[in-house]
């Protein structure tokens, strides 16, 4: 979620036990779990009261129609098959030229 890799947690539980000390550590390390658990919660009824969640899903669904939408219209492999035909058509007039 932070990104947070295991030399800079240490760093910062080092950096706490220096400033806050080993006996108020539990104490702060509780209220920052209280307070991020508040904040998540927050956040959470705020994404509900919002219609956030129903809007991701929507905007999800819009993307997968826009993807099928464009491999529907995807011309690529016609182009790619028209020429093929024509450079076969080409090659066969050469070699019908170079008879005669």
């Amino acid at each position: 979620m932070f990104n947070i890799g295991f030399a800079e947690l240490l760093l910062v539980l080092i950096i706490a036990y220096v400033i806050v000390g080993p006996k108020d550590l539990p104490k702060v390390a509780r209220w920052l779990g209280r307070l991020v658990r508040q904040i998540r919660q927050m956040i959470r009824e705020l994404k509900e009261e919002s219609g956030w969640n129903e809007l991701m899903a929507e905007t999800a669904d819009v993307r997968k129609d826009i993807d099928s939408t464009l491999k529907e219209a995807d011309i690529s492999k016609d182009l790619k098959d028209a020429r093929k035909e024509l450079q076969k058509n080409i090659s066969e007039a050469e070699k019908d030229t170079l008879k005669k």
